[in-house]
């Protein structure tokens, strides 16, 4: 970016927000971002929940009988939330200069992060809620290295960001000799972009209904489990329901003991159902997935609108997934994954190495893996069984437990029931390891591998092979004297697996995967 481009951007970022006089010196932002610290600060407190539980657990009955017991406890942790969150505002600073940004923060942990725009390849921008009416967004800038190599500008003026964000995706282009020419070139294909995808509340209900995961938020809730359900006994008795009788089934018949299991279940599962639909809208709403170049964006968020944007080289990997209700109704939930160096100090909804595209239509998925991979044959390659030997091993390895459970059962002479149950058991899962078996299976072409795996789902994966990080060969004692092997590749994004195929088949996939990327000379990020 030539230096008039650059005193435009200082310019109208002095124009757009009083604080920022110049962005070559060290600069606080904006006295919003107190907001954010001390969201933060709570956030990491009910995300130690798991440590907090037993207090609480503990010190309930305490409390029921006297309110005031928690009283200066609430009174000290409101102070501390509150200094912890003026000091993490006071000394974070930030300022732009000579096409880098230097990030300084911490309180007793000091940090500092000096990072070139030649070297950012995600720029995500999220505007909370309580950012909106003041027109900031907190911007992210993530690399493709180290998870320290990651910066976070918390409160930084929206118009501000955009310019920053443009100048960032123009510092990756290629520079000729008519600098300033490129360069405004560059700045109009990013503004042009083109809509590849949306969705309606519609598709945001059956994504909400298909992917049910609010049953984690019960698991966490296990401590208080006996006090919720006495109360929700209470309210219930209060409205007319006597809950206890819905468990007496002496004297009952068999269909009314399967009606009120049914009911019981049909009670639970509504409410989990509709948060479930209220989460995904709330993560998806007014979803928007556009193409710029050679960039994705993706746009969502109800109350936090989220922007997150991908290079198309850094695409690692494409996952086409579908859980058994999404397999009924027809739908798809299609990831674009990248480079995974952020995963692990992400919070889930917060992940920016991966697009979701929340639920699409058989179509629209292939339109969009053909956007992608124009050359991929995903729709139509016929994928390879893997060998039989891993469902015997897997079976083998469940059954022969569980007839140890049977015997010592039947020594113990116990009931016959008990031991129905227990084969009843068995018989299930033992159809599902080998509906797991069924869906395995492999292909590959002059261009792509594609892996197809799960259970009662489905899930593919449709990969470059240009893209192998490395290739693994894994060969036991067993596998060896079978002829078979397990193949591996590490990709940016994570390994990929393909089990107990023939030794031959093993070693031409990876000598192919590893002749294609000594061969190419495709950038892999």
């Amino acid at each position: 970016m030539d230096k008039e481009l650059e005193a435009e951007v200082v310019e109208q970022a002095t124009n757009a927000t009083e604080n920022d006089s110049t962005t070559h010196n060290w600069q606080r932002v904006s006295p919003i971002a107190l907001l954010y610290f001390v969201l933060k600060v709570i956030k990491n407190i009910f995300g130690n929940f798991i440590y907090l539980a037993p207090a609480l657990y503990l010190g309930y009955d305490k409390v029921a009988e006297d309110p005031s017991f928690w009283l200066p406890i609430i009174y000290g942790a409101v102070a501390l939330i509150v200094l912890s969150a003026v000091l993490s505002f006071y000394f974070f600073q930030y300022r732009l200069s000579n096409q880098q940004i230097e990030i300084r923060s911490g309180v007793f942990s000091k940090k500092y992060i000096n990072l070139p725009f030649s070297r950012i390849q995600n720029v995500e921008l999220t505007e909370p809620l309580y950012y909106r009416p003041f027109g900031y967004t907190c911007m992210q800038l993530d690399t493709a290295g180290s998870v320290k190599q990651e910066a976070k500008v918390v409160a930084i003026n929206k118009h501000l960001a955009l310019q920053l964000k443009n100048e960032i995706l123009a510092a990756h282009q290629p520079v000729t000799s008519t600098e300033t020419e490129d360069v405004t070139e560059t700045q109009t294909k990013i503004e042009d972009e083109v809509v590849l995808d949306t969705r309606n509340l519609d598709d945001l209900v059956i994504h909400g209904i298909t992917n049910n995961r609010v049953w984690i938020f019960i698991a966490g809730m296990a401590p208080f489990i006996d006090q919720i359900s006495d109360k929700i006994g209470q309210w219930l008795y209060f409205l007319g329901f006597n809950v206890e009788q819905y468990f007496e089934f002496e004297g009952k018949s068999g269909w009314q003991i399967a009606t009120t299991a049914i009911s019981l279940t049909l009670m639970v599962m509504i409410p989990i159902t509709i948060f479930s639909i209220i989460g995904s809208i709330i993560a998806f709403h007014d979803f928007k997935l556009s193409r710029s170049g050679d960039r994705y964006i993706r746009r969502s968020g109800l109350f936090t609108r989220n922007e997150v944007t991908m290079r198309l080289s850094r695409l690692q990997v494409i996952v086409r997934q579908q859980d058994w209700l999404d397999v009924l109704l027809g739908r798809i939930n299609l990831k674009f994954e990248q480079s995974n160096a952020n995963f692990q100090q992400a919070q889930a909804g917060q992940l920016t190495n991966k697009i979701i595209v929340p639920s699409v239509t058989r179509k629209e998925c292939q339109f969009l893996i053909d956007d992608a991979y124009p050359e991929n044959k995903l729709k139509d390659v016929e994928f390879n069984r893997v060998s039989p030997r891993l469902l015997v091993r897997n079976l083998l390895l469940f059954i022969l437990p569980i007839s140890a459970v049977i015997a010592s059962l039947a020594y113990q002479q116990q009931p016959i029931i008990t031991i129905v149950y227990v084969l009843i058991f068995a018989v299930f899962i033992s159809v599902l390891i080998t509906m797991s078996y069924i869906r395995w299976g492999y292909a590959a072409d002059d261009n792509f591998i594609y892996v197809r795996k799960g259970c009662l789902g489905v899930d593919y994966y449709c990969f470059p092979i240009y893209k192998v990080q490395q290739a693994g060969f894994k060969q036991s004692w067993f596998l060896k004297r079978k002829q078979l092997c397990s193949v591996e590749f590490v990709l940016a994004s994570g390994a990929i697996n393909i089990p107990y195929v023939t030794e031959a088949t093993g070693l031409c996939l990876l000598d192919n995967s590893l002749y294609q990327v000594e061969q190419s000379k495709k950038n892999w990020m």
